[in-house]
């Protein structure tokens, strides 16, 4: 059984840093498509990086220059690391595995950019 567990979340200042984690059980990570989304408050979910299983990645253009996802193998674990944050990156985060036909999700994780 695929799961998915973010962790990392929290509150935090402009300009401030946060890691979020996703321990992936159930799949080995390196061989598939991982992501990570958010969704804000009245918004539609959308993709913020993805990495590959050749460790290529992309990036949402709002994030460019200021988040950067990696992967851990011992662990399973998938990285965000948020660097720079603004008020625009508050959203729940949720870490996506892609198994077509189907689609994991983990639980979410808050992230809050406030002063």
């Amino acid at each position: 059984q695929v799961q998915l567990v973010e962790s990392g979340g929290g509150l935090v200042q402009p300009g401030g840093s946060l890691r979020l984690s996703c321990a992936a059980s159930g799949i080995n990570f390196r061989m598939h498509i991982m992501g990570w989304y958010r969704q804000a408050p009245g918004k539609q979910r959308e993709l913020v990086a993805l990495i590959t299983s050749a460790g290529d990645t992309t990036y949402v253009d709002s994030v460019k220059g200021r988040f950067a996802i990696s992967g851990d193998n011992a662990k399973n674990t998938v990285y965000l690391q948020m660097n720079s944050l603004k008020p625009e990156d508050t959203a729940v985060y949720y870490c996506n595995v892609q198994l077509p036909p189907d689609v994991y999700w983990g639980q979410g994780t808050q992230v809050t950019v406030s002063s």
